[in-house]
């Protein structure tokens, strides 16, 4: 992503864990590892991940809309800003009018637009969220949805046993046509292998990307594959490059930790930042 080589203050707006390594409490050690000033607003606070099954949330909309004003006066930019989870369309509504003023100044806008996993959404996410990732994902240079949220994205069926290669590529046309310019998919079987699939605007090209899965479940990997993918990028690495970074990086992690016994938490990030590639 050449035309953003020299881009490297980024603020993160996306959930903030009380207990947990998802997040922004995965992003930011692994940003700052890269050399990254990294910055952050959480969207929403959270307890504790949603594996757990019971948790507390709370919305902080207004008190974003408060910091917004209150960063206009004092006339901070920043060269990036990646978005998660937004939990409303009427914050969504906020920090997408943000992120287009940010990038009328050249600003980099990264979505992960978090909802589900195979092919439902995430416990304590709401149907609501599918139109306010839309909006968050028509303002982004690059998006990165898994591929359920491709489908809810596009509303194109998901098919649990995988797809062809034509409709991989119509379900990046379908998140093109929303607005983003490029779009990764992750988490997504083509004609039989586990993959991720892209398409980078800045030369016009489409990429696949397969990969070997460990059978573990660990939340945040996908938290882990962004930052990872957004700090090569602001470092001026081409997309399909820092996509299989991001993606060696997220095994190594997982294989280093597979055996762990409390899987809700997270990967232990702090002590492992040495297997990010």
């Amino acid at each position: 992503m050449t035309d953003i080589t020299k881009k490297k203050q980024i603020l993160l707006i996306c959930d903030m864990p009380g207990y947990g390594k998802v997040a922004t409490a995965v992003m930011i050690p692994i940003l700052s590892y890269m050399g990254h000033p990294t910055y952050n607003i959480p969207t929403m606070l959270i307890s504790n991940t949603f594996e757990y099954g019971r948790f507390e949330m709370l919305e902080t909309t207004d008190y974003i809309s408060g910091t917004f004003r209150a960063w206009h006066d004092l006339g901070f930019t920043f060269d990036a800003v990646a978005t998660g989870y937004i939990p409303s369309e009427r914050q969504a509504q906020i920090v997408s009018d943000f992120c287009k003023e940010q990038a009328a100044q050249g600003t980099a806008v990264f979505v992960d637009p978090v909802m589900g996993d195979e092919g439902k959404l995430y416990n304590g996410v709401g149907e609501t969220a599918v139109n306010a990732m839309r909006e968050m994902v028509g303002v982004a240079h690059v998006t990165y949805p898994n591929y359920t949220e491709a489908c809810l994205l596009t509303g194109l069926p998901y098919e649990a046993e995988g797809v062809t290669r034509d409709r991989a590529r119509q379900l990046i046309d379908g998140v093109r046509e929303i607005g983003a310019k490029s779009v990764i998919i992750t988490s997504i079987t083509v004609e039989g292998r586990p993959s991720v699939v892209g398409y980078n605007h800045l030369n016009d090209t489409y990429f696949e990307l397969p990969f070997t899965e460990i059978p573990v479940h660990f939340p945040g990997t996908g938290d882990i594959f962004s930052a990872v993918l957004i700090g090569h990028l602001l470092d001026g690495m081409a997309l399909a490059t820092a996509t299989q970074r991001a993606m060696d990086s997220v095994y190594n992690l997982i294989d280093k930790n597979r055996d762990n016994e409390d899987k809700n938490c997270g990967i232990p990030i702090e002590s492992d930042l040495g297997l990010i590639v």
